[in-house]
């Protein structure tokens, strides 16, 4: 009887170790096996993603799916999956969760990419999810997109090629023999134009040649004709007129004067006529002292014209070398 009892004993104590075992098993297979951080993620399309499915951050296992919730935003469907990560799990702000299989036999998991920023989720904040890349996805994207390229572009370029094609078999059967005749024109034309202009370089290049040469000739008897002797001689004379023209500017002044003596010598007899002959007398005697000072001026300006114009009608090329013609006559 205590024999019995004793394995009635061991055998319980064996199914709850073996039951321990398996939830302990569970546990582990779960990612339940101590405190968790939750966190979510919105996505379009859910498929393979239940109660369970893996979480994995760069493919280590640190969590679970713990529900999928559809819900309506702006009259679309998307779908808010809760998960749960092992507590205290670092995760970049700028990560992104994305539902990927591993291989292609593989089940679907959550996979987290790690982002490379300093700031960490809060628990209970949304991951930045990124939709589904799996191979048939991408096969069946990329099959829709060359359906698409083939139905916009291929078939109309197609068309356009073939109508082309046609229009240049028209215009050789057809046009062709006039064409070649034209374009047989227009080369010997072409023959002739650069035949004649290679007859023509030369006098061209000898053109060029002589005006070139003038053109330096001009620039030279230009600069003689400025020379330092042509320009002094031109400022002395120039510098001689307006001494002139000053002289005679004060002479028009006195006789101004004079005029204005006269004409209240006319217009009032009772005035002091001695008074005004004698200042008559004084603006008379100063316009006979300026008369010949301007004179004289005049004089000299006179000969200095004279000479200038007697030396350019005996030796024209003095205003180009600026050397003055040797006097060839004989002194008396």
């Amino acid at each position: 009887m205590r024999s019995s009892k004793i394995n009635y004993m061991v055998v319980g104590l064996f199914v709850l170790g073996m039951i321990s075992v398996l939830v302990g098993s569970v546990a582990m297979l779960t990612g339940r096996t101590g405190a968790v951080d939750n966190y979510y993620a919105i996505y379009s399309n859910v498929s393979g993603v239940k109660f369970g499915t893996q979480v994995v951050y760069e493919g280590y296992p640190i969590g679970q799916v713990e529900d999928v919730t559809p819900r309506e935003n702006n009259g679309r469907m998307e779908f808010k999956v809760d998960f749960s990560v092992v507590q205290g799990w670092r995760i970049p702000s700028d990560s992104q969760v994305e539902i990927a299989a591993p291989s292609l036999l593989s089940a679907k998991t959550l996979a987290i990419h790690a982002g490379i920023g300093s700031d960490s989720l809060t628990p209970g904040e949304m991951l930045n999810s990124r939709e589904t890349t799996g191979v048939f996805g991408a096969v069946s994207t990329l099959a829709g997109e060359l359906t698409e390229l083939i139905d916009k572009e291929a078939r109309p370029l197609f068309r356009n090629v073939n109508a082309a094609v046609t229009e240049i078999n028209q215009l050789l059967g057809d046009d062709g023999g006039v064409l070649v005749r034209d374009a047989s024109e227009l080369i010997k034309d072409v023959a002739g134009l650069v035949r004649d202009l290679t007859n023509r370089v030369p006098e061209v290049v000898d053109q060029v040649e002589t005006f070139t040469v003038n053109m330096i000739e001009t620039s030279e008897e230009i600069r003689k004709l400025v020379s330092p002797e042509n320009r002094e001689t031109l400022e002395n004379i120039i510098d001689n007129m307006d001494v002139a023209t000053k002289k005679f500017d004060a002479t028009l002044v006195t006789l101004k004067n004079v005029l204005e003596g006269f004409d209240k010598l006319v217009l009032s007899p009772e005035s002091d006529v001695k008074v005004i002959i004698t200042e008559a007398k004084y603006v008379v005697e100063s316009v006979s002292r300026q008369i010949d000072s301007i004179s004289q001026n005049m004089e000299g300006a006179a000969r200095n014209m004279n000479e200038f114009s007697r030396q350019i009608r005996a030796n024209p090329g003095l205003l180009l070398d600026g050397s003055p013609q040797r006097d060839q006559a004989s002194n008396p």
